[in-house]
């Protein structure tokens, strides 16, 4: 499995529930962006419309060597899911509280895949808490490997 792109960002403003993992919907000249790791997901969102799921605002870069036929950076592209997964996620986003953000895009075998998952939103004071663990993580590291 080799990692393209990570959302780091959803890491840390969420909580992170359950994940699946979806095949993209994609143009020629998009894969081969992916392949070269062009690619952002920091402010993309998945959206449930008709019973399918699309991801919103992820960013592929125009491939270079592309011509007329480029792709558009930022449209909008189905995901593939079994319908029992589509429905499970939309039950759970009828709850309330909860949304779905991409956290990982990657290559399975000569696919790519995208790893979504149902989140639930940190307030700010989990976010801090969650940097001061780091923090003393990180000091018992460097304490420990010193003494070593």
């Amino acid at each position: 499995m080799k990692v393209i792109a990570q959302n780091k960002k959803a890491h840390h403003d969420y909580f992170l529930l359950d994940t699946y993992e979806a095949g993209i919907e994609l143009k020629g000249t998009e894969i081969k962006s992916i392949r070269l790791g062009n690619v952002n997901l920091k402010d993309s969102f998945v959206k449930i419309k008709n019973n399918e799921v699309f991801v919103e605002n992820m960013h592929i870069s125009p491939y270079e060597q592309g011509n007329i036929f480029n792709h558009e950076a930022k449209r909008n592209r189905k995901l593939l899911l079994h319908k029992k997964e589509i429905l499970k996620i939309s039950n759970k986003l009828k709850e309330g509280g909860l949304t779905v953000v991409p956290t990982k895009l990657y290559f399975s075998g000569s696919k790519a895949k995208l790893e979504i998952a149902i989140a639930k939103g940190k307030k700010l004071y989990d976010k801090r808490n969650d940097l001061k663990e780091k923090a003393a993580k990180r000091d018992i590291e460097k304490t420990l490997k010193n003494y070593y």
